[in-house]
């Protein structure tokens, strides 16, 4: 998911915007219980990809909640964060990416839970025609990747781990959809992606997959939420019901992939048959966890690697963002709560 530079000043100012310092601590606003309190007057301001959350949600027959869901579509993961930071937003999602350049600008943004999605669908491709069947044959080759994303991420440390560098090849930063273009008029040797633009270069140009993201990121992409809807009783309370729809429709996916298939179909226009090749060759089945130790040390050996690689312009700490609060929609030992 595409984020901003370091410097990056426009987007700097927007997740700057705002802050204060009582924000910063750790917030813990008490759990209500959805089903004793009346939530018909809250609305929730969502953010969703084309083809995740609305349509599962629908699909899996958790739709039917007490407050109001106005959704909104972004396509990227610092959108969410922008949006939640300027208060236009209680809830959104992405890659630990995103999550730990707003640590590093201390944005007004929190962490509440993890889901545990497909790495293999994040993929370093060569095209075809292209003499590259290791990361090692990328030095001096024209390799494009999102700037600091998970292509970005996962690429550096395949390269890395081939004795390899940014300085041994031409990266070339693109958006995912100008980089399927350039891809396939052929101006790339090889491509770092996530998501559908990857199985569209397998599929339609013979790409072939060099690695994939599998043992080189975490698997846990954060939840973000609004520290001032986490403060807010209702909103926590409906955000507390929210995780556990949203649980309980992954669950639903992992054995109803097909359904859920045709649901991200209608939303997207990929074909059915593409989204259930992605699912055949998946790294895990889909899950929502709480927020333990090791989800943040796991974020935080992200953002020391960043570091290390020059991306970040200075140390970032994960951890005073992280919210534990939400822990209740889990129940114990994260077991899934009964529908509301």
């Amino acid at each position: 998911m595409p984020l901003p530079t370091t410097s990056g000043t426009h987007r700097r100012t927007l997740l700057r915007a705002g802050l204060g310092a009582a924000t910063l601590a750790t917030l813990g606003a008490p759990a209500v219980a959805a089903g004793a309190t009346d939530l018909s007057k809250v609305t929730l301001r969502i953010g969703t990809y084309k083809g995740l959350w609305r349509p599962l949600i629908a699909a899996s027959g958790q739709g039917q909640t007490p407050y109001r869901i106005e959704w909104r579509e972004l396509n990227n993961g610092v959108q969410h964060i922008e949006a939640i930071n300027g208060d236009a937003l209680d809830l959104g999602s992405g890659s630990e990416i995103p999550a730990l350049f707003a640590a590093r600008q201390k944005a007004q943004v929190r962490f509440i839970a993890v889901t545990r999605e497909d790495l293999n669908n994040q993929v370093t491709l060569a095209r075809k025609d292209a003499p590259i069947t290791r990361i090692a044959d990328l030095r001096g080759r024209r390799v494009g990747y999102v700037r600091a994303t998970t292509s970005h991420y996962f690429l550096s440390r395949q390269l890395a781990e081939a004795g390899l560098s940014f300085a041994d090849i031409t990266p070339v930063s693109l958006t995912p959809a100008d980089g399927l273009s350039a891809f396939d008029r052929g101006d790339l040797d090889a491509w770092a992606i996530y998501g559908y633009n990857g199985q569209l270069a397998r599929l339609r140009y013979g790409a072939r997959v060099l690695k994939t993201g599998d043992g080189y990121l975490s698997g846990n992409f954060p939840i973000y939420a609004n520290p001032r809807s986490v403060q807010d009783r209702l909103k926590h309370a409906a955000i507390s019901d929210y995780l556990q729809r949203l649980r309980r429709a992954y669950l639903w996916a992992n054995g109803n992939y097909l359904a859920y298939a045709r649901a991200q179909s209608e939303e997207t226009r990929v074909p059915v048959g593409d989204l259930i090749e992605l699912w055949n060759n998946r790294s895990t089945d889909y899950d929502l966890r709480a927020v333990d130790d090791g989800v943040v040390k796991g974020h935080q050996a992200v953002a020391d690697t960043f570091l290390k690689l020059g991306v970040l312009d200075g140390p970032a700490q994960v951890a005073p963002l992280w919210d534990r609060s939400f822990s209740g929609a889990f129940g114990a030992r994260g077991a899934v709560q009964p529908p509301a």
